[in-house]
């Protein structure tokens, strides 16, 4: 019998192709955001056409970034992503802070978010499930602290959990289940633009159409937004991006797993292209199809911002709900895998560079980061189980409030990344580049401005969820120097 090769014997595998990074691509973007942000989004900007451009400029800057960062994994095509191009553009010290970020809030909360989200779309079809049938009662550890577990929390720690035991098990299993799960999810999401295509109703599509840009009752507004004039609606747009832009979030993932890649100078460009363009362009039709059946009242409104399910629901009274739920489901699985896959890969790149918990710098007998998945997993269900407490709105998630602080960080960092290219070009000219990014600089300096121009209006209309964040990435550098003095040791 032939023995299994030791883990200190193994390294990664090039196991992924270009269909499958540009699975990893969307699988990673599309999660339930588009069917729920598009709510939120109507009450702050207040009108179909604002609402439109919105997700357009949107789309603009998620490809733009991607064509961008495109350059970047052709010429360091190792293992690391957005981590090693900020060490390499600027310095350990900016790659580790958002690594730090990374670990600590935008992935791990993210997946506790999606996984969540997952478990409530499950109660649909099992009422057991809900966050406020718990297991374990809230314990209140602070003031504003307590640990929880709901029959939701419990399905959403499976989901985690099943899904980091099946990426363990190697790179085929993980790249299998996201393959499968994206199709269906890009079958689902077309199944819906032909429905909704086919259920249009001629009164809505006037009313929404022939009034483009006329402008409805904003209830939620950013203060002092009715006094700021013909500046109100541009204001209106970039303040709106913190839920469309973060939607499109993820598309950059695939760069995690870089050294698994067949090619990845000239894989990686082509499917952070395809996937992230082939995600915005069905973000901007599902937005169409939501004008063309429902009201833009009814939109705003619609039942714990749940659109594409009100959406159903108007076409199908009956079973639109369940179909929704359904298909939500999916989606949300096949994210979380995604996510899983990815994620993983980061904190591996920094334990090889000392800059993380040493356990997560080895691979397992199947070739992938396994102490790095642990980690992920561990966090991840921590961040789920703690919840938070105010007297006025009761009981809430941790990783809720947390992505809601780091959204301004991490726009900063793409930002950074994205003027990295212009960086690694005058200080590394001679690098292989199999692939430039198109209009140079036109296209990063597109991103940077309107990247700016967003993340300075959520510092002056949503200061109390910017400035937080900043706090957190701060948090990192004790760490950092902590983890270079005991690098320096060994």
């Amino acid at each position: 019998m032939d023995q299994q090769p030791a883990a200190s014997e193994v390294h990664p595998q090039r196991q992924l192709g270009l269909f499958d990074c540009t699975m990893i691509v969307v699988g990673g973007m599309v999660g339930s955001g588009i069917f729920i942000v598009p709510a939120a989004m109507s009450r702050t900007i207040g009108s179909p056409g604002w609402l439109m451009l919105a997700w357009l400029l949107t789309s603009l800057l998620t490809v733009g970034a991607a064509a961008t960062y495109g350059e970047l994994s052709s010429a360091m095509p190792e293992s690391g992503g957005m981590y090693r191009y900020l060490r390499e553009c600027f310095s350990p010290l900016w790659g580790f802070l958002y690594g730090w970020t990374f670990f600590t809030v935008i992935q791990t909360g993210t997946i506790a978010a999606v996984a969540v989200a997952f478990a409530r779309f499950f109660g649909f079809f099992v009422p057991w499930i809900s966050e406020s049938h718990y297991i374990v009662a809230p314990i209140r550890l602070t003031a504003h602290y307590a640990v929880s577990l709901s029959t939701a929390q419990l399905i959403a720690i499976g989901v985690i959990l099943l899904l980091s035991g099946t990426n363990m098990l190697g790179l085929r299993y993980g790249k299998w289940v996201q393959n499968t799960l994206t199709v269906v999810k890009i079958g689902s999401l077309a199944g819906l633009m032909v429905l909704g295509l086919l259920s249009a109703k001629l009164g809505i599509v006037h009313a929404n159409f022939s009034h483009f840009f006329a402008v409805h009752p904003m209830s939620h507004a950013p203060e002092n937004f009715h006094a700021i004039g013909l500046l109100a609606p541009l204001i209106a747009i970039c303040v709106s991006q913190s839920g469309s832009l973060f939607s499109a979030d993820s598309w950059h993932n695939v760069a995690f797993a870089s050294e698994e890649v067949r090619e990845p100078r000239k894989v990686l460009p082509r499917a952070l292209i395809l996937g992230s363009a082939m995600v915005v362009g069905i973000y901007l039709c599902v937005n169409l199809i939501y004008l063309c059946n429902l009201s833009f009242d009814d939109i705003a409104n619609a039942p714990q911002d749940r659109v594409a399910t009100a959406m159903l629901r108007a076409i199908f009274p009956r079973y639109g709900g369940m179909l929704m739920s359904g298909a939500i489901m999916i989606s949300t699985f096949g994210c979380i895998n995604g996510l899983v896959l990815a994620g993983a890969r980061a904190y591996y790149a920094m334990a090889r560079d000392g800059l993380f918990l040493k356990p997560a710098e080895r691979l397992n007998r199947f070739g992938v980061p396994g102490w790095s998945l642990a980690l992920q997993t561990l966090w991840s269900v921590g961040l789920l189980l703690v919840n938070t407490y105010s007297p006025q709105a009761g009981y809430g998630n941790l990783y809720s409030d947390l992505l809601d602080y780091v959204i301004s960080a991490a726009l900063f960092f793409y930002i950074l990344t994205i003027a990295g290219v212009m960086v690694l070009r005058r200080r590394r000219p001679e690098l292989a580049r199999l692939y430039r990014v198109p209009f140079y600089p036109f296209t990063p300096l597109l991103y940077i401005i309107g990247g700016a121009a967003i993340l300075l209006c959520l510092g002056i209309y949503r200061p109390a969820t910017t400035w937080p964040g900043a706090l957190i990435v701060g948090c990192g550098v004790p760490v950092y120097f902590v983890f270079r003095r005991r690098a320096e040791r060994t």
